[in-house]
């Protein structure tokens, strides 16, 4: 491991000071890391504040608090560790809220945020984290964030039937730029969509006012329904979904990244912001690849002003959320739904993919894992809301009950025959 190395590279990297690392590469690094979450993760924001009829003092207040919770988190953890830590919110998370919202009031929604972020807290800094999500069976975890996902690739589909021209082209851009810029692939499709949308007349003209705005308070309220529909399911695919991916990217990477710090911090962001509209604030795994890699800086101990850089440009976006709001308005609503479903569509893949794999892992010892798999995905993707209580709730549930009840009648099956 690199502990000793990191802490020696700690040493020097206080004594030379962040100016003498600071790099182009890795400023650049932060800036397009930045871009690559409002290209794709903040469509998704959106979309769940429309789909709750939020008007734009709290989706502006939303989209603030996320970026400049995450941007000092970022910017804190950096400098604390000397590591490129890059903090984002959970875009499985929005996801789940597409849905959600809609069932309970906005103040009810921000008390399960805080409950949450609360149990996420204690979960991370007591190092709980880890041994708790080992008792869930990991094909279920991961089947719950696939039947999450899903349904934003299966919209992308009917918006390209409804908008062929700007959505179809779109997804051709996408493609060819996963094709030749895997990175900056709905980066292309983003501006291959905004213009064939200015082309065909799709973009409706909006005044632009380039205001500072900020995060709006909302007195949290506590009720028992939207604590169960959205805290729990929220809790799992945020440390689940994105703590443990964001861990496990840096650990690949060779940083000694400490998970109750990590963890920890991002929680204590992520409970501080919640009162402002903040749904989830984590560790982040596919834009911390581009802030701690080699793309950033070749000297791996210099990478952590990515990291800062990162944590800046966050800061700088959130403060002018209103003209992004603004912005965003002005494109057709089938450019962010075909968008969403493009820059979902590896997070959904992953997903799947991880669900079949884990399934079939566990299989060898528990042959009822993958059942469990198909069920947890078929309930969570339904989209259902028995009792006010949204589908991944029910999804987590009933695939850990069907794989405790397949797992005892199957003995009792073998031993009959």
């Amino acid at each position: 491991m690199t502990s000793a190395k990191t802490m020696e590279g700690t040493r020097t990297r206080a004594r030379s000071g962040m100016l003498a690392d600071a790099s182009f590469s890795a400023i650049a690094a932060g800036f397009i890391a930045v871009a690559v979450s409002y290209a794709g993760p903040m469509i998704v924001v959106l979309q769940a504040a429309q789909s709750a009829h939020l008007g734009p003092a709290l989706t502006a207040s939303w989209m603030s608090a996320i970026a400049i919770a995450s941007g000092i988190t970022c910017v804190v953890l950096s400098l604390l560790t000397r590591q490129p830590v890059v903090v984002a919110w959970s875009v499985p998370g929005a996801a789940l809220l597409l849905t959600a919202l809609g069932h309970y009031s906005y103040s009810d929604a921000l008390g399960a945020y805080v409950v949450a972020a609360a149990l996420a807290i204690v979960l991370g800094a007591t190092g709980w984290f880890g041994r708790l999500m080992g008792a869930v069976p990991r094909p279920v975890v991961a089947a719950v964030l696939a039947g999450v996902l899903l349904p934003f690739v299966l919209k992308a589909c009917g918006a390209v039937v409804e908008s062929p021209l700007v959505g179809g082209g779109l997804v051709l851009a996408f493609l060819v730029g996963r094709r030749f810029a895997p990175r900056y692939a709905v980066l292309v499709a983003l501006a291959a969509g905004v213009a064939l949308a200015v082309a065909t007349g799709g973009v409706a003209a909006q005044a632009l006012a380039w205001d500072l705005s900020g995060p709006v308070w909302t007195t949290p309220t506590f009720g028992l329904p939207a604590i169960v529909g959205i805290s729990v399911p929220l809790l799992v695919v945020t440390m689940a979904g994105q703590n443990a991916p964001g861990l496990a990217m840096m650990r690949q990477l060779g940083y000694d990244a400490g998970d109750r710090l990590m963890v920890g911090g991002a929680s204590l962001a992520w409970l501080v912001s919640a009162p402002f509209g903040s749904h989830g604030i984590n560790l982040a795994a596919i834009t911390a690849g581009i802030c701690a890699g080699r793309e950033a800086h070749p000297d791996a101990d210099r990478r952590y002003v990515a990291g800062i850089s990162c944590g800046v440009f966050y800061i700088l976006f959130g403060l002018f959320s209103t003209t992004a709001v603004a912005l965003v308005a002005a494109v057709p609503p089938a450019l962010l739904t075909v968008l969403a479903g493009v820059a979902l569509l590896a997070a959904t893949q992953g997903a799947i993919i991880d669900s079949v794999t884990h399934a079939r892992d566990d299989a060898r010892a528990a042959p009822h894992a993958i059942e469990a798999a198909v069920i947890t995905l078929a309930v969570t993707a339904s989209g259902i809301s028995a009792f006010g209580i949204v589908s991944a709730f029910w999804g987590i549930l009933a695939g850990a009950v069907a794989y405790a009840a397949l797992g005892m009648l199957r003995p009792r099956r073998s031993a009959v025959r």
